[in-house]
């Protein structure tokens, strides 16, 4: 659609998985040829390994528009209709998940760091949000949309603040 949103940095992390992947079979192939071990079944497990590991690398496709929030892996399409969220939460660890769950039972999760590096996309998500919230839908995450807007508000202050001179307190550098 025309009025959806894209992660900006998704192909880019598409390539690098494909090139970790496909640098993994080229090594792991041509060291077996130098030794003198490569079969079909050991180029066959080569191939299901490097496979594997761009299954792991291959980063979901986040996209946003009015209402809604679409996060596409390799194998399934969740979405959540942003003006329907009924929970936002945060949960930290390894890797942070931000989830959100709508009235239609519908649940996605995804890296918060992909809507804070694409602020147009958090946009959509946040505009969602506050609309579910303005009509008595969320009843809880309102601080976890609260600190993300907060913290992309400063990291997209910053530069101008220092561009022109100033720290983010409003003092001179």
């Amino acid at each position: 659609m025309e009025d959806e949103v894209l992660d900006r940095h998704w192909a880019h992390e598409v390539r690098a998985a494909l090139l970790c992947s496909g640098l993994t079979l080229g090594l792991a192939t041509a060291i077996d040829a130098e030794h003198e071990t490569l079969s079909p079944a050991r180029a066959a497990l080569w191939t299901g390994l490097s496979l594997l590991l761009y299954g792991v690398l291959h980063p979901p496709r986040v996209s946003a528009g009015p209402g809604r929030l679409v996060v596409r892996g390799l194998w399934r399409r969740r979405h959540v209709c942003t003006d329907l969220l009924v929970s936002v939460r945060r949960t930290e660890g390894v890797a942070p998940r931000l989830e959100l769950r709508d009235t239609l039972g519908s649940r996605v999760a995804c890296d918060p760091a992909v809507l804070l590096a694409n602020p147009v996309l958090w946009h959509q998500v946040e505009t969602g949000a506050r609309r579910a919230l303005a009509r008595g839908l969320m009843t809880s995450g309102e601080d976890v949309v609260r600190v993300l807007a907060a913290r992309l508000d400063g990291d997209l202050a910053r530069p101008l603040f220092e561009a022109a001179g100033l720290s983010a307190r409003g003092a001179r550098v």
